[in-house]
């Protein structure tokens, strides 16, 4: 299968995926109940071994796919969107490999439950939100700006703004009131 195929292919259902994730994300602005309660409903499905394969495989084709055709690329000659397609995979790519590789330690190391709690330790708490801010919304951005590239639609990238600013509402204990548990504050260094 052609590189471009295989990356589309990947990518299509990765996208699927991050789509009803984000929407869980979203889900938090009602409360972290309700976040909890869709989370718990999806995982099973996403959290059966075929399907979980089946993602992590994406993402491993997507990286290699995303690379390759990367560095088919002169970067200095490409029109907006591709580049702004370019530099979102690349940043993907960067996200992507953190992230997974923090949920496998979070889940299997140390025996957290990568719930709505994991991710609101980093963006809620000083200094760690320094990094994590940034991190989690660049992901989201990226992932709009990704996809917009591809249809050329600059609708998606405002509305992947809109939907970062509401993720980012609904994840912080400013607004919904997350207390984070116990267990989670070694994330946080406490």
């Amino acid at each position: 299968m052609q590189t471009r195929k295989l990356h589309l292919v990947s990518g299509t259902l990765l996208a699927a995926f991050i789509g009803i994730h984000l929407f869980n994300h979203l889900i938090s602005i009602w409360g972290v109940e309700q976040h909890i309660q869709l989370m718990n409903q999806l995982r099973k499905i996403y959290r059966h071994p075929v399907v979980e394969l089946i993602l992590f495989l994406s993402i491993g084709l997507q990286l290699f796919s995303g690379i390759r055709l990367a560095r088919r690329k002169e970067k200095n000659k490409l029109p907006g969107y591709e580049k702004l397609q370019l530099f979102t995979g690349l940043y993907l790519s960067f996200f992507l490999l953190i992230h997974i590789a923090a949920i496998l330690v979070g889940r299997y190391y140390l025996h957290l439950n990568t719930n709505i709690y994991f991710g609101a330790a980093g963006i809620n708490y000083f200094p760690v939100n320094l990094f994590f801010i940034p991190y989690y919304a660049l992901a989201i951005l990226s992932f709009f700006g990704h996809i917009a590239a591809l249809l050329k639609s600059r609708i998606l990238l405002i509305a992947g703004l809109f939907i970062t600013l509401l993720i980012f509402y609904g994840l912080t204990n400013h607004f919904s009131g997350i207390d984070l548990p116990k267990e989670y504050m070694l994330l946080i260094g406490r």
